[in-house]
């Protein structure tokens, strides 16, 4: 392969030439752009080592480059791999790109030990359940129980999926190594990498009899019940975390975690902003004039007579301390909010309307 004829420059192209012969041509070709990835790939190679002072004096004395980073690309044309005592990845480059990094790099550290080697069974999966409320339940706190259907242990085999009496045999698919072999081919070249054996899942032997129950995976569907305490001033779309209340593992592997969100109803008197609480309360005109006190209802079944302030803007809430909901954090409560909405008579006598003007004459 001739690599100034790809770059279309002479043998005494300056490093500036190069250069700029690779950015025009690469350009041109770039698979993005809709050129061919083919001749990208050479582009590229001619350009690794012709702007490389040393493997430009290799080539131009003996054709090829003899270092690992040659023509075949940046690792270099022939075959290698990393051994050890973690397993073994071989790479064979006899096709170039640039896609597949990721999994040659895994493929690479985990031969490395990097990676765990053999992996333990599926843990259970996290589950979620959406438990509605009251707003006076959110307000005291309470215990729920909740039952609900979900993978459980398998109660015959305990967990296991077999029967560890009967004894074990040895993988016939790894051969009681308990890992294989897989070849995957990708546009940046062969390779090879050690796995985890699927059927004994690095184990190398597999039980003789599995449970019948479970069918060997240790796990079946079944009710659960489990009782969860709610606190005090509990907010909506909270979440309470149930730590191993999840799905059950495969083979007495770990279980998953419970979520329980909680919904809070929509309440017919009370609005909830936060730590307080919101109520809009009716109000006579007449009432405000005389100066009569206010009744309002709490959450917690309370009354509360409230005095509205002389010279009082009506548009104004008002708010009372320590009446809303109780601090999840703990430590007290939020405010009662009470929004007035006057009502003004529908209709007025004569007499009545003469006293207001004269009212009205008064307060000037």
């Amino acid at each position: 392969m001739d690599y100034y004829k790809i770059l279309g420059i002479n043998k005494n192209a300056s490093e500036e030439e190069i250069k700029k012969a690779f950015r025009t041509l690469a350009h041109k070709y770039h698979p993005d752009k809709g050129g061919s990835a083919e001749k990208f790939k050479e582009i590229n190679e001619a350009y690794q080592v012709l702007s490389s002072k040393e493997k430009r004096a290799q080539y131009d004395r003996f054709g090829k480059v003899f270092e690992g980073a040659g023509p075949g690309g940046p690792f270099g044309a022939q075959d290698f791999g990393f051994g050890g005592p973690f397993g073994e990845v071989r790479f064979d480059f006899d096709s170039g790109g640039f896609s597949d990094l990721g999994d040659i790099f895994d493929a690479f550290f985990e031969g490395l030990g990097v990676k765990q080697k053999r992996r333990t069974y599926s843990r259970g999966s996290d589950i979620q359940i959406i438990h509605e409320i009251t707003l006076e339940e959110a307000f005291y706190g309470r215990e729920v129980e909740l039952k609900y259907e979900i993978l459980v242990r398998c109660v015959k085999c305990g967990g296991v999926g077999h029967d560890p009496k009967t004894g074990y045999v040895q993988c016939n698919v790894c051969n009681g190594r308990g890992e294989i072999k897989e070849q995957r081919r990708t546009f940046f070249g062969n390779f090879e990498q050690i796995k985890t054996c699927g059927q004994c899942a690095g184990a190398g032997q597999m039980p003789k009899q599995i449970c019948e129950g479970c069918r060997g995976r240790g796990r079946i569907k079944g009710m659960k019940t489990l009782k969860v305490q709610i606190r005090p001033g509990v907010e909506d779309n909270q979440i309470i975390k149930m730590k191993g209340a999840g799905e059950a593992g495969e083979r007495t592997a770990e279980e998953g975690d419970l979520y329980v969100r909680v919904k809070i109803k929509p309440h017919p008197v009370f609005e909830r902003q936060g730590e307080d609480l919101i109520i809009e309360k009716a109000v006579s005109l007449f009432a405000l004039l005389l100066g009569k006190k206010i009744e309002v209802a709490t959450l917690s079944g309370n009354r509360l007579y409230l005095e509205v302030p002389a010279d009082w803007d009506l548009k104004r809430p008002l708010k009372i301390s320590g009446e809303g909901m109780p601090r999840s954090s703990g430590g007290g409560r939020g405010n009662l909010i009470v929004k007035l909405e006057v009502k003004t008579p529908k209709k007025l006598s004569p007499k009545t309307k003469k006293l207001l003007e004269d009212l009205e004459k008064e307060a000037e």
